[in-house]
C-alpha cells in the first residue's frame, strides 16, 4: 500500500481463513482493524459522553460533514480548534464527505459534473458541495480520516449507477488535487451500486489512485477499511 502522508501507516497483524487483522496509525492514535466505529453524526454519540466511550474502549468515531456544515457550521468548529476539541475527543475521528446525505435529499438536490446544489433540510436554504468544497470542509473540521466526495446510485438502475460511478471517479481525482493537509488520510470510495461489473471497474480505478485507504460503498450500506 502506498501512503504519501508520512503520518499514516497500516500494518497487517494476522490473516486467517480470508479474514485479516491490522493496525492503522493516525495522527490521534492507532485504530485496530476490523473495528466497530460508533456514529456521532452531529459531533456527539447520543446518550453517551466522550469519557463513557473511552471507558468502553472505543477507538474511533464517525461524524457527518453535511450535518456539521449546516449546524453548527464549520467556522464555529474551526474556531474551537477543530472537531477533536469541539467534541472533547482525543482519539481518531473519521468524517464522511456528505455525498450520501445530499443524494438522499431527493428533489431537494441537483447533480451535475461540477457538484451538487441542494436545499438544507433545516431551513430550505440553498448550498453547493463540490469535491473541492467537501475536502475544504473536512480539512477545517480536522478529522483524521476524510472521504472523497462521491455520488451514490440507485441500486436498481444500471445506467444511473454507471453514470454515478464515472462521476465519482472524476470527483476522486479532483479531491486528491484539492487536498492540502498532510495530517489527514483521504480515502477513495468505490461505487457501482449493486452491479458486480461496475463495482469491479470502480475498484480497479479507485485503487489505482494515490489513496491510503478505500470505502467500498453499496448504496446506503458502507464498509470502511484500509487496504
Amino acid at each position: 500500500m502506498n501512503i504519501p502522508q508520512h503520518t499514516f501507516t497500516f500494518k497487517l497483524i494476522s490473516r486467517n481463513s480470508g479474514a485479516r487483522a491490522g493496525v492503522f496509525k493516525t495522527t490521534h492514535g492507532n485504530v485496530e482493524t476490523p473495528i466497530f466505529m460508533p456514529v456521532g453524526t452531529q459531533a456527539t454519540v447520543k446518550s453517551l459522553t466522550p469519557q463513557q466511550l473511552e471507558d468502553i474502549g472505543v477507538q474511533i468515531l464517525l461524524s457527518n460533514t453535511y450535518h456539521l456544515y449546516l449546524r453548527p457550521g464549520v467556522d464555529i468548529i474551526k474556531d474551537f480548534g477543530g472537531l477533536h476539541n469541539f467534541m472533547h475527543w482525543s482519539k481518531p475521528i473519521l468524517t464522511d464527505s456528505g455525498g450520501f446525505q445530499v443524494f438522499s435529499l431527493g428533489d431537494l438536490r441537483k447533480i451535475n459534473s461540477d457538484g451538487v446544489t441542494f436545499k438544507s433540510h433545516l431551513d430550505g436554504s440553498t448550498h453547493f458541495f463540490s469535491p473541492e468544497k467537501a475536502i475544504d470542509i473536512q480539512e477545517k473540521l480536522g478529522s483524521d480520516i476524510i472521504m472523497a466526495f462521491d455520488e451514490c446510485s440507485h441500486p436498481d438502475d444500471y445506467k444511473y449507477s454507471q453514470a454515478a460511478m464515472e462521476r465519482t471517479h472524476q470527483w476522486a481525482e479532483r479531491c486528491l488535487v484539492a487536498k492540502k493537509r498532510n495530517d489527514q488520510a483521504l480515502f477513495g470510495i468505490v461505487q457501482g451500486g449493486i452491479h458486480p461489473d461496475l463495482r469491479e471497474i470502480s475498484a480497479k480505478f479507485i485503487s489505482s489512485l494515490d489513496f491510503p485507504g478505500f470505502n467500498c460503498a453499496r448504496f446506503h450500506i458502507n464498509w470502511v477499511f484500509s487496504c
